[in-house]
Order: structure tokens, then C-alpha cells, then sequence
């Protein structure tokens, strides 16, 4: 029977890493600002947030994050500048980025882990349910993962995460659950959390990606969460204990993504992302899939 929750409207996005797997691309700028065709990374996150309706968005930084804040700012000399010369279309793309959402932003002065970092979006968040976004997934627009995780947990209550099927051998870089099946063919019940366990003893194929919907409550379990494997607060260890007493706010479902998904978090992955969707776009697409037919039969 479908329960009444209280709706959601925030999202937070984690953005204080350091990107050290992108190095020297990252030491002076932010990983979430490296494009994916012609828009940085980040923007593709805070528009799937925007579309499923999260219009007060949190993200949490670091030093030489600031480039992130001048993205979703306004540009007065440039805009006045590409207005002045005609150019309409290029006007509209740069202030999009600034109306996309409200943003707020806090600082994680430590990288504890993402535990850490979506603790630092507690007092912002309060006692609501909110969505977390990490920004190395990047989840087609065509796909609304977002929008049925939320009616998920509006009917169930307590916290939702986004799994995918993924091969054994790829179980170990990825937050594992365990699970049970309801009557809704794309939700399971979530009754553990392993974070990236050795393949022999994961015990499902089902990994956590980057999407979150999550009771408040997760926020009193990390503020006493000790730190867990690589020496971090993981979100894992604290829905681990959601799943297990649903009293502090669970329970824990999952809803299987079958969708497209684009993981910019390792190089090759980001540049095959860029590629299809690249490949995809109406002024980009037929030019490009042309050349990459030309430059496949010569290499081959």
C-alpha cells in the first residue's frame, strides 16, 4: 500500500575530490569540470537533478573547486558580449548553466570519504529525504533513474539506491548488495552492504552506482561511523546499518538500472562516453560516426 513521505526537493553532489586518476589534467582544474563533448561533467548532474524536479541543490567542495561556482554563476562581460555581436544561440547554452537550479555551497575542509562528504549536508538538508548524485555516473536523460527512485522511496519511505547488474570481475570496484525481490519487478530489498568485495565473496552481481535517495536518519549513523575501508567514512558502512534496523530509518531498497550509463571516473571509460554521446548528438552525430567508420577501417 503506498505510504505518504515528505517530498523531495534537494539534492546534494559530492564534488571534492581530487581526481588524482586524471592527473595533470586535474592539478589545476576540477575533475568535474573536464568536458564531456561541450558541457563539463558536473552540468550533466545538476540537469538530471533539475529534471527530476530537485531545484535546491547542495554541492559539497574543496580547495580549487572554485571554477564550479563561476560555471553556475553568471557571466556579465561575456554574456553582454555575445549578445552585442547576435549570437543567440551561444547566449542561451551560457546561461543555462545559471538557471538550471538554486546552488549552495559548502566546503569539506577534510576528504574523509563520502560518508564524510554527504555529512557535511546536514544542517543544509535537515530532516528531509534527499537525493545524492555523484558526479562520476552520468545517466542518460532518456533513462529517468532519477524520477523512479524517488517514487520508490515516496512509497516505501526510507532510502533507495541505484543498482546495476555488472560481470563478476568488476564486483571488487564497486559497493555490493545483497538482496531480496519485491512485487515491483525493477525494486529489490536491500539486506546488506559490502563495500567493493572480493569477487569469491560478493553476494550478489548487483553494484551500487552513483545515485541515492536517503532518509535523514543516515545522518546520526554517520556522525558516529567509524572510518572503514581505505581509512573513510563510507556511505556503505551507514546503509549497511539502515538496512539491517530499519528503526533508525530504514528500510533500504534498490532499484535496478538497465539504462544507459556513462562512467567518467576512469580514462578510458570518459573518453568512451564521450564518444557515444558524441556520436548521438543531431550536430555532431552524422560527421562524427563518419569519421570514426573512415578512422576504425584504416586502423583495423
Amino acid at each position: 500500500m503506498t505510504q505518504s513521505h515528505p517530498r523531495i526537493t534537494k539534492a546534494v553532489i559530492p564534488a571534492a575530490g581530487l581526481g588524482t586518476r586524471f592527473l595533470p589534467a586535474t592539478k589545476a582544474t576540477p575533475k568535474e569540470m573536464l568536458p564531456v563533448v561541450d558541457k563539463p561533467a558536473i552540468q550533466y548532474v545538476v540537469e538530471e537533478a533539475a529534471a527530476a524536479g530537485l531545484d535546491d541543490v547542495l554541492m559539497v567542495t574543496g580547495r580549487n573547486k572554485r571554477p564550479l561556482e563561476d560555471h553556475f554563476d553568471r557571466n556579465y562581460e561575456l554574456e553582454s558580449a555575445l549578445e552585442k555581436k547576435g549570437d543567440a544561440e551561444r547566449l542561451a547554452k551560457v546561461q543555462e548553466s545559471s538557471d538550471l537550479a538554486t546552488i549552495h555551497y559548502v566546503r569539506q575542509g577534510d576528504p574523509r570519504g563520502l560518508g564524510h562528504a554527504v555529512l557535511c549536508a546536514a544542517d543544509h538538508v535537515g530532516r528531509e529525504p534527499f537525493a545524492v548524485l555523484l558526479g562520476d555516473d552520468l545517466i542518460d536523460p532518456r533513462d529517468p533513474l532519477l524520477q523512479r527512485m524517488i517514487e520508490v522511496q515516496e512509497t516505501y519511505g526510507g532510502s533507495v539506491v541505484a543498482l546495476m547488474e555488472v560481470a563478476p570481475e568488476q564486483i571488487h570496484l564497486y559497493g555490493c548488495a545483497a538482496v531480496e525481490a519485491t512485487a515491483d519487478s525493477d525494486v529489490v530489498r536491500v539486506t546488506g552492504l559490502v563495500e567493493k568485495p572480493d569477487p569469491a565473496e560478493a553476494p550478489s552481481g548487483y553494484a551500487v552506482i552513483g545515485r541515492y535517495v536517503l532518509d535523514p536518519g543516515v545522518f546520526d549513523i554517520l556522525r558516529t561511523t567509524e572510518p572503514g575501508r581505505g581509512g573513510e567514512i563510507q556511505l556503505t558502512d551507514a546503509l549497511q546499518q539502515l538496512a539491517l534496523d530499519e528503526s533508525v530509518g530504514g528500510p533500504v531498497h534498490g532499484v535496478v538500472f538497465k539504462g544507459r550509463r556513462y562512467d567518467t571516473g576512469d580514462r578510458g571509460d570518459y573518453l568512451r562516453a564521450i564518444v557515444r554521446l558524441a556520436c548521438e548528438r543531431e550536430d555532431l552525430g552524422p560527421d562524427f560516426r563518419a569519421w570514426l567508420r573512415r578512422y576504425a577501417a584504416e586502423e583495423m
